[in-house]
């Protein structure tokens, strides 16, 4: 059944969702993905747990702020985290290295390139136009999950940034194995968890906000859903943070959090039943 609401810039109400079956409501995650990235973005995805709709955070074991996350959600014990495998150091001003002696995976000042698919901006620069091998993959993939195990020990899953955990069959496998064997295998897409994206534009928080409480009208009873976004804070330190054909980061991801820790949002969520859940919660 879908949601009903009615939507516009003004939204000061939303409809309670008339229950005419007694089928179970839609079951909604939504994760925060990119923690570690910026010390903003750590507090805006800590913020949209504490405060908003988020129920899983990804953190990237290699990147800058990692020591503060791992800190933070310390101090924070009953989220939900995922270690988000990253092979890619995608920002112009701020860069990551390899956790792993991995010199396949590095770029000619031993970050790790750019992009993980040619990219017309950063020719040469991305993986797949490198000689990377499989073995360096497995052994940053593993120094990665057994770091984040180490500083985070309630790790339930992995996901990969920005496609890295599934560049080629042979890496989606291994990064199977690497989950199973560390007892971190939940995979939302093998479990009949179906992603949602925003229903329309998303330039200002704005427009995210009416995209989004779109998409929750159209979620289905008896199904689960997964939601990814990256929160971040509209600071100095954001401003400076980009990559060519995203230079608008500070105020795009300052827009996630705005809709994430929105009462309306919540109140709709409230109103029309769905329930949020965590990735620790498919497992029940």
């Amino acid at each position: 059944m879908k949601r009903l609401l009615l939507i516009g810039l003004a939204l000061s109400s939303v409809l309670p969702l008339t229950a005419l079956t007694h089928a179970a409501p839609p079951r909604l995650i939504v994760r925060g993905d990119d923690m570690g990235y910026s010390h903003s973005g750590n507090e805006a995805i800590l913020k949209c747990y504490k405060e908003g709709i988020e129920t899983s955070i990804e953190v990237i074991v290699p990147s800058p702020w990692f020591p503060e996350a791992a800190k933070m959600l310390a101090d924070n014990p009953n989220v939900d985290v995922g270690i988000h495998l990253a092979l890619t150091s995608e920002w112009d001003n701020v860069k990551w290295r390899p956790v792993a002696d991995c010199p396949s995976l590095r770029d000619a000042d031993g970050y790790f390139f750019p992009m993980i698919q040619r990219n017309k901006s950063y020719p040469g620069r991305s993986l797949v136009e490198n000689k990377w091998q499989l073995a360096d993959v497995e052994k940053e993939f593993r120094a990665q999950i057994e770091l984040g195990r180490k500083k985070i020990t309630r790790i339930s899953h992995v996901s990969g940034h920005m496609g890295c955990s599934a560049v080629t069959a042979e890496v989606k496998t291994l990064t199977k194995k690497l989950a199973q064997e560390y007892g971190i295998d939940i995979a939302p897409e093998e479990l009949g968890v179906k992603s949602i994206s925003y229903a329309g534009p998303r330039a200002t928080s704005d427009q995210k906000r009416e995209s989004f409480l779109k998409a929750l009208m159209r979620l289905d009873d008896d199904q689960t859903y997964l939601f990814v976004d990256h929160p971040g804070l509209d600071t100095p330190e954001l401003r400076a943070i980009h990559h060519i054909g995203y230079e608008n980061v500070a105020v795009d991801r300052q827009g996630v959090t705005d809709v994430w820790t929105d009462p309306r949002v919540r109140e709709f969520i409230k109103a029309n039943g769905i329930e949020l859940i965590s990735y620790r919660d498919l497992k029940k």
